[in-house]
């Protein structure tokens, strides 16, 4: 499978299977277009005399350098990894390489668009005592398997709201890191609104990554992030995220921002956090009801298009002029990875990556949490909803008919099981809209990074 297109001066043949890409001249652009459709002396004549001062002679040497392309396995690849697929999925059964812990089923701050009902998950607010959390961490080490590396993220609601528990809770994960031949790997999400020096040099000791939540312009965030009396958090934050990333050395972190039917042009946003200081970047469009009134629409999505096609010029203008940032969703390594496994396997919610809430229930991710038929078990007895595990299992870019003919489906693996059972009723569906979004930014990311690899060749 071959997907061709134009985007920032460039002509870009992404050879699917292969996971080769190629930036190529207006001549092999043409060839690779009818390759499949005709031969060699058919297309030499359709082309002949379209370039002006190109001989048939060199458009039928183009032709021949595509041809050798294919032979070396690098252009028309046949797709032969569906076998794969279930196998490789099989081959980890039972293994376990995150956690996300909801420390705190409750937030201080009431968002409007907040999948998570403003931290409560449709339920009870609550906080994780050590004692749960302490047993989640001794069934992730006893389902790990050999690996060694294990990840771990704060999350809520507002996890800075049980603080104490999370800082006990790395502190018991330290101690039994050696007796088991593992290392724990932390990320802390948080709205800002807690951070202090103590949790600054906490984060700076035991997380490798930060999350840190802000939409970017003052009155883009202050709409939806909102207090309970409805004030605006941007004031109260942005001072403390900006002391917070000084002491990470601007490293390691993330401006996480949502993005929504009231700020499609969120390359403003993006902009706007720039303008503070902050290079780490990511604006994820809002997950909610398609009825709320944030809710991303048909109009909105051509808006957002192009949003994604401008942050790809500022982000390579800014780039050359030296100034460059990262943008989470155009991080993209064209001479390595991902590995084959993770591109038709997808994310591994409800089999490597599971969700525990405050009672030590486990859930496929955090996006499932609170929905009792996604409940898997809990951190004692383990997985005891084995039917609800196995559709996970079974769940990867072939079990989904629609992804068949996208050429973005090695990328995207499949897609948010979440995502797909809120828009279709089953984690086997597709959400449409999000794969619109999803295809334009990997155009963006690829280009960026043939642009780069390019200029620097």
């Amino acid at each position: 499978m071959i997907h061709q297109y134009r985007l920032g001066g460039m002509n870009i043949v992404v050879d699917v299977c292969s996971g080769s890409v190629h930036a190529v001249d207006e001549i092999a652009y043409a060839i690779i277009e009818q390759y499949e459709k005709a031969d060699r002396e058919e297309i030499l004549r359709s082309l002949s005399g379209r370039f002006e001062g190109v001989t048939e002679k060199e458009i039928g040497e183009c032709y021949d350098q595509v041809t050798a392309l294919k032979e070396a396995g690098k252009l028309f690849t046949p797709d032969t990894f569906q076998p794969l697929a279930g196998e490789l999925k099989r081959r980890s059964a039972g293994i376990v390489k995150a956690l996300c812990l909801h420390v705190a089923h409750t937030c201080n701050l009431n968002c409007a668009y907040c999948f998570a009902s403003q931290g409560k998950y449709h339920g009870e607010r609550a906080l994780m005592s050590f004692e749960v959390g302490k047993q989640a961490l001794d069934f992730l080490v006893a389902h790990s398997g050999d690996r060694h590396n294990l990840e771990v993220d704060f999350f809520g609601g507002e996890p800075l709201m049980n603080f104490d528990v999370v800082k006990r809770l790395v502190a018991y994960a330290r101690s039994i890191e050696k007796a088991h031949r593992k290392h724990f790997r932390f990320t802390l999400t948080t709205n800002g609104m807690l951070i202090d020096d103590d949790v600054i040099d906490f984060a700076n000791r035991e997380c490798s990554n930060v999350v840190l939540s802000l939409d970017g312009r003052k009155e883009v965030h202050d709409r939806f992030r909102v207090d309970y009396a409805g004030n605006g958090s941007w004031e109260r934050i942005v001072p403390k995220f900006q002391k917070l990333v000084r002491a990470r050395g601007g490293k390691n972190y993330y401006m996480r921002g949502t993005f929504t039917h009231h700020n499609p042009d969120f390359l403003r946003d993006i902009e706007a956090m720039l303008d503070l200081g902050f290079t780490e970047l990511s604006m994820e469009p809002v997950v909610c009801d398609p009825k709320d009134e944030s809710a991303l629409t048909e109009e909105d999505l051509p808006i957002v298009l192009e949003q994604y096609e401008k942050l790809a010029e500022l982000m390579r203008a800014r780039r050359k002029e030296g100034r460059p940032f990262t943008f989470y969703h155009y991080m993209i390594d064209l001479q390595g990875g991902p590995c084959i496994y993770k591109r038709i396997s997808g994310c591994g919610s409800g089999t490597e990556y599971m969700a525990v809430t405050p009672w030590g229930d486990l859930y496929p991710c955090h996006q499932f949490v609170g929905e009792e038929r996604f409940r898997l078990g809990n951190v004692w007895d383990g997985v005891t909803n084995e039917a609800m595990q196995e559709e996970f299992a079974s769940c990867n870019v072939y079990a989904r008919p629609e992804c068949a003919d996208c050429w973005a489906k090695l990328y995207c693996s499949g897609g948010c099981a979440a995502n797909a059972y809120h828009a279709t009723g089953s984690v086997r569906g597709v959400y449409g809209y999000g794969c619109e979004l999803f295809r334009k930014r990997m155009e963006c990311a690829i280009m960026l990074e043939a642009s780069r690899l390019t200029e620097e060749a």
